[in-house]
């Protein structure tokens, strides 16, 4: 799916019109729509700090608007062909369901995709037991991994105790 096309899908899930949404850009009102129409088709490719402005205007990650080719079931495989080979994504037949799993041992990448995952199913689960709404879930995943709060992508920020420590370390190594 083309960036145009997620920028489209996400425009409409927020009820915004091409004008709206344009205009929240900062283009004049003249031709916001038109610019809008231009990246919606794929005639015009917006640049870096456009696809960063529309991200922050239709509140998701800049990632969830550029998403990988999966415009065809041939591109779609090749997809989940290549996180097989980088993540260790496997596929296999369980009570005549086809299932994907992530195959944890085959390296730091496997293992890393396996704690997103469980992230994922964590939020997915909280959805179905009733403890969020939809629009939580949703707002979980296209804000990911911002909104994520299973630790894997949190900052970690010293105490001011261990960072006065460490720079008084600092300076008293640099001194001798």
């Amino acid at each position: 799916m083309a960036i145009g096309e997620r920028i489209h899908f996400f425009r409409t899930m927020r009820g915004m019109t091409q004008k709206y949404l344009g205009m929240a850009l900062g283009f004049p009102e003249k031709s916001a729509d038109v610019r809008l129409a231009q990246y919606e088709n794929g005639s015009r490719t917006p640049k870096a700090d456009v696809t960063a402005a529309l991200a922050q205007a239709l509140d998701v990650s800049p990632k969830a608007l550029d998403v990988p080719d999966i415009d065809s079931y041939v591109g779609l495989m090749h997809t989940l062909f290549t996180l097989e080979d980088r993540y260790g994504l496997e596929v296999c037949e369980c009570e005549d369901e086809v299932h994907l799993r992530v195959h944890i041992h085959k390296g730091r990448d496997a293992a890393e995709l396996h704690r997103m995952l469980s992230a994922w199913g964590a939020i997915a689960a909280k959805l179905k037991a009733g403890e969020i709404t939809k629009e939580e879930y949703d707002r979980w995943r296209y804000r990911y991994p911002e909104l994520d709060t299973s630790g894997q992508w949190h900052k970690i920020t010293p105490s001011q105790e261990l960072s006065d420590m460490l720079l008084a370390d600092l300076k008293e190594h640099s001194e001798e």
